[in-house]
């Protein structure tokens, strides 16, 4: 039997797609690794990341490092696909001429084709391998983005937002509650655009009803959104809905009127602090991610004196941020000279991200006594590690509860404890039922 190792870099909306393609191997019998520590096989494919400088690099020194282990006789074939060779690829075939054959973000059928020498065979889109644990998994409801960001190369690659409909969707619901999933993320580049191409509306508040009374669904939490033209009444389903998380992860980028027109996000400081606001009265306890840049070009020390006191203001509950680098054929890279140095970048995002650090502490501290409902996701050492309802997988805070004194948990069960403490990032909890 054939053994490929595959690689996932990036997101998880690349998980997916890995996932998909694992159901394909599945399909012609070829054993898979994903994601392995060690290889297994003799062939690896690489489903990169192209979004940012650093995303590129981590994804070219995978492909390096494999393309190293195969001139050492630890391999015989090397694939890459996904979002960077599909802006790259001729580029890409010139500087590694090691790698077997390079394919896109959507090459599906030809890479199993060349593998397998089976044109033939072909499955449904949405039918995958889970990799993630067999309580959560990812949705992916939509592909490509019409919005016309500055800074951001994803419509080069991806191209014009495409929805899957309503029904394909909650038929992998159904179909992934038949198999234990009990969480699902819902992704996608721009949620809040779902619908638009297919049904002439905003849909994700339908979608999401729709999902929250499918049987079994315990959890749905929201990734991605955009803030110009949100679609409001996705607040009450969330209200409504106790099985819809009061999370929502909407990156807003910059709160300077400046940055934001150059960026070209159609909104205004005073329409962000407003929508945030109607957030918070709407979903009482709602949990806010959102993403922020710091460093694009025309920034002045007034819109980072801008953004830092938004930040204070609105006080976010889960933020990240990055400093701005320049995407070639974005409209950024075409317009515009990256004239904030990268000294000043840096400087600016280690200063942010500290007034965020206390920011977090402070919520985080303000937890300790209150009681809330968790999911538990694994064992690790002495604690058994879960999650609150504001907390998505691998990027937010865990839970810690100590194992001892206390029955086993199950994996993807659903436990009432009281949090006790929190340190850096994480929370420490006693168990209650």
């Amino acid at each position: 039997m054939r053994t490929i190792d595959l690689i996932t870099m990036g997101c998880s909306k690349n998980l997916v797609d890995s996932e998909r393609l694992l159901f394909r191997f599945q399909e012609h019998g070829i054993r898979f690794f994903h994601n392995p520590d060690t290889l297994h096989g003799d062939t690896a494919i690489v489903n990169t990341c192209g979004f940012i400088a650093d995303a590129k690099e981590e994804s070219i020194e995978m492909i390096l490092d494999l393309c190293q282990q195969k001139e050492e006789g630890l391999l015989k074939a090397v694939y890459v696909m996904g979002c960077l060779s599909e802006r790259y690829r001729k580029e890409l075939q010139e500087e590694i001429p090691d790698v077997d054959g390079f394919y896109g973000k959507f090459d599906w059928d030809q890479l199993i084709a060349d593998l397998c020498g089976d044109e033939q065979k072909e499955s449904g889109k949405e039918e995958r391998v889970l990799t993630t644990p067999a309580h959560y998994a990812y949705i992916k409801i939509s592909e490509g983005c019409d919005r016309t960001c500055a800074y951001c190369a994803i419509p080069l690659i991806t191209g014009r937002h495409r929805s899957r409909t309503m029904e394909s969707i909650l038929e992998e619901v159904k179909t992934l509650v038949k198999q234990g999933v009990k969480e699902f993320q819902l992704i996608a580049q721009d949620l809040t655009y779902y619908g638009i191409d297919l049904y002439g509306k905003q849909t994700l508040p339908e979608l999401v009803e729709r999902m929250a009374q499918v049987p079994g669904v315990e959890w749905i939490r929201l990734h991605y959104a955009y803030p110009a033209k949100f679609p409001k009444d996705l607040l009450r389903v969330m209200r409504e809905n106790p099985n819809v998380c009061n999370y929502l992860d909407i990156a807003l980028q910059h709160s300077a009127d400046n940055v934001l027109n150059r960026m070209q996000r159609h909104i205004t400081h005073e329409e962000t602090v407003e929508l945030l606001r109607l957030m918070r009265r709407e979903v009482p306890g709602i949990h806010i991610r959102t993403t922020l840049m710091v460093g694009f070009p025309g920034e002045t020390e007034e819109d980072f004196e801008n953004l830092k006191d938004f930040v204070r203001e609105m006080r976010f509950e889960r933020m990240g941020a990055f400093a701005y680098s320049e995407e070639e054929g974005t409209y950024a890279a075409l317009h515009f000279e990256d004239d904030v140095p990268e000294e000043v970048k840096q400087q600016r995002l280690d200063e942010l991200m500290k007034i965020q650090e206390g920011i977090a502490q402070e919520i985080s501290e303000q937890k300790i006594g209150q009681r809330c409902k968790i999911i538990i996701d694994r064992l690790e050492g002495d604690y058994y590690i879960g999650r609150t309802e504001a907390d998505s997988p691998e990027v937010d805070c865990e839970v810690l509860i100590k194992n001892s004194g206390i029955p086993p948990l199950p994996f993807g069960s659903f436990h009432e404890v009281e949090i006790t403490d929190c340190e850096e990032f994480d929370l420490y909890a006693v168990l209650i039922s």
